[in-house]
Formats: structure tokens, sequence, C-alpha cells
């Protein structure tokens, strides 16, 4: 990857739906390289081109991180049936007091409470859970950092 795939990317995190040709304009290439470059891009599964919708606005009033501890031979199952489940919008496994994150967003409190008790509680090697529930969103932005 060379300067000019992160200048592709960067106008992409904007604007994913920017064209081609707006691409190429704005960095002063071709219309096809920058097509190539795309093809390249998301076919090395470099980036992913997708629409990010705003969980308040389509109604999902409830979000949290939820941080798990795991029996320490069970950590990919329970990773695994956290990223099955519906309502989760990302896992992770990490290091420190919780084994596993997962974000989830679901309509409204009630929900959340059940999602936690029927859905991640019940998980084969779940010890134990702590919820951080979103009061507010000050920045939701998905795009990586300038380097």
């Amino acid at each position: 990857m060379d300067e000019l795939d992160r200048q592709v990317i960067t106008i992409l995190e904007k604007d994913g739906r920017a064209a081609n040709a707006t691409i190429a304009r704005k960095i002063g290439v071709s219309e096809g390289t920058v097509r190539r470059r795309l093809k390249r891009l998301i076919g090395d599964e470099i980036i992913k081109v997708k629409a990010f919708p705003d969980p308040k606005a389509l109604g999902f009033e409830s979000e949290a991180l939820i941080g798990v501890q795991v029996d320490p031979d069970k950590m990919d199952q329970v990773a695994t049936e956290l990223s099955n489940l519906e309502n989760t919008r990302w896992v992770a496994l990490a290091t420190g007091t919780f084994d596993i994150f997962a974000w989830a967003i679901l309509p409204d409190a009630e929900k959340l409470g059940r999602f936690l008790r029927e859905k991640v509680g019940v998980i084969p090697g779940v010890r134990r859970t702590e919820t951080f529930v979103t009061l507010a969103i000050r920045k939701r932005d998905y795009g990586l950092p300038v380097t």
C-alpha cells in the first residue's frame, strides 16, 4: 500500500459514495487508476465499503460495552458465540480484567437486560460480565487516524 492508496481510502472514509471520477480529480490521477486501486484494495480485503447507520435514528436507544470474563480454555468459543449474536456489532479479545469486549445495540434497556441474561450469560464458559451502558455518543468514527 502506498500514498495513493491512502489518499483514496481517506476520501472514501469521508464519503463512501464518492465516484471514481471525483476521487481521481481530488488526487490528480485517472479514473482508471482509481478503479484499479479500489478493485485491489477491496479484493485484498484492505477496505470494505459499507453503510454505517446511526442506531439511535433507527430506534435503537440502548448501546452498551460488555466486558466478559471467560474460562481460559473457552475464549475462542465464547468470542464466536458472541460474534454470532444479532445485536453485537463487534467483539474483541483483550488483556486485562476482561477477556472479551462486545459492543451491543438494542432497542431499549429492558431488551438489553434480557439480552444479557438470556443470550450472553448462558454461553458456556462465561464466568462474569460487566456492562457499561452508553449515556451519549460524542464521536462515532470508523476510519483510521491519518498517519
